[in-house]
């Protein structure tokens, strides 16, 4: 195998793929890229065995063939480079020697037969999602993900193609975000699945503003077609939590706040919460809401905000990273904020049909 190939194109091409590799993996093969070389192009491949990506990049080749190379030293050595171009020719025992302009490195690599390859999904059910909704969909649930590994179905986003709607949620049992569009589908297709964090974060390092992403199901599987690249995935298997149950059926008091002011308000005031502590109280009054931090032994911080309230008042805390996180990537000017009373969850709404449900900490006087 032999081809020439502009070091960026190259490096981009790399990055986009090591993300799934481990360091701490057994088998010495899914360290490694597999690099196939056809046709005027390259397409780069890993996998963990549970998530694979791959993708595809221009380059000239004068002798077609396919080696796996380790990608975490080849993106090491190619970020280095000194010049615009770089030569890479591989010999029959997967030996790869790597030229650019006065610079030459030899790589030991494996051969392709050992590569696990990527599942098909020829008989897999289809749907296509704008590449835009989609990763505007993650972004407003994909922080809320669990990280607690002992509660595995929630190590990741609950997906539903459901009465012509797609649904997102994520939950850490603490806070749930929930987002809701509609989408045509064919209603034989109705069905709803769990996908990893793993393969999230690799979509939507993938995930443009334009075009269609492409999803293929099969029983335990999920492929995404973002252009050229591709992500499969396992499952998480296992039966999500009735999220429905979690949101308020009812609210006693809304109010409308901008979201800029009260991200930057938390964040300043959250500066004197403790880890002990952990929590900023909202005192929502008559045209404004106190936001305010109480550390005994730091000190403590309070900012006003005037709302357009008129309601009774309701004194409340949470968990200002958990409070921060919607805001942040939402691009809302103004969200709205339903409450209840102290010891009952708040619910954040945005544009569309996007929510956020917040459980209380407990308030301290």
């Amino acid at each position: 195998m032999k081809f020439r190939i502009a070091r960026d194109a190259f490096l981009d091409s790399l990055q986009q793929v090591q993300h799934v590799v481990s360091t701490r993996t057994t088998l010495p093969i899914l360290s490694n890229v597999l690099i196939e070389a056809a046709d005027g192009s390259l397409r780069l491949t890993t996998t963990d065995l549970d998530v694979g990506v791959s993708g595809t990049v221009e380059a000239e080749v004068s002798k077609e063939g396919a080696t796996t190379l380790p990608v975490k030293r080849l993106v090491s050595i190619i970020r280095e480079l000194p010049a615009a171009e770089v030569e890479i020719s591989v010999d029959a025992k997967d030996v790869a020697l790597i030229t650019c302009g006065p610079s030459f490195f030899k790589i030991i690599g494996l051969a392709q037969g050992e590569f696990p390859p990527l599942p098909d999904f020829k008989e897999a059910k289809e749907y296509k999602i704008p590449q835009n909704l989609l990763r505007e969909s993650l972004k407003k649930t994909s922080y809320a993900i669990s990280n607690d590994e002992t509660r595995y179905v929630l190590n990741g986003i609950f997906t539903a193609f459901k009465e012509g709607k797609l649904t997102f949620v994520a939950t850490d049992g603490r806070r749930l975000a929930m987002v809701e569009n509609d989408l045509e589908f064919p209603a034989s297709h109705e069905t709803d699945f769990i996908i990893p964090t793993k393969a999230v974060h690799e979509l939507q390092r993938l995930l443009a503003d334009t075009g269609d992403a492409v999803v293929k199901l099969s029983d335990n599987q999920i492929a995404l077609e973002v252009g050229s690249n591709l992500i499969v995935s396992k499952l998480i298997e296992g039966n999500y939590p009735n999220y429905r149950q979690v949101i308020p059926s009812e609210t006693r008091e809304t109010l409308s706040i901008g979201r800029e002011a009260l991200l930057e308000t938390a964040r300043r005031v959250s500066l004197l919460s403790s880890e002990k502590s952990n929590s900023v109280k909202l005192v929502v009054g008559n045209g404004n809401i106190d936001v305010t931090a109480n550390s005994p032994d730091i000190g403590e911080a309070k900012e006003s905000m005037s709302v357009n309230y008129s309601g009774k008042e309701i004194a409340i805390a949470f968990n200002p990273e958990f409070l921060m996180a919607p805001l942040r990537n939402l691009g809302d000017e103004e969200i709205q904020l339903d409450l209840i009373d102290e010891m009952s969850p708040g619910v954040l709404r945005g544009t569309g049909a996007f929510l956020y449900v917040l459980m209380p900490m407990r308030v301290t006087t």
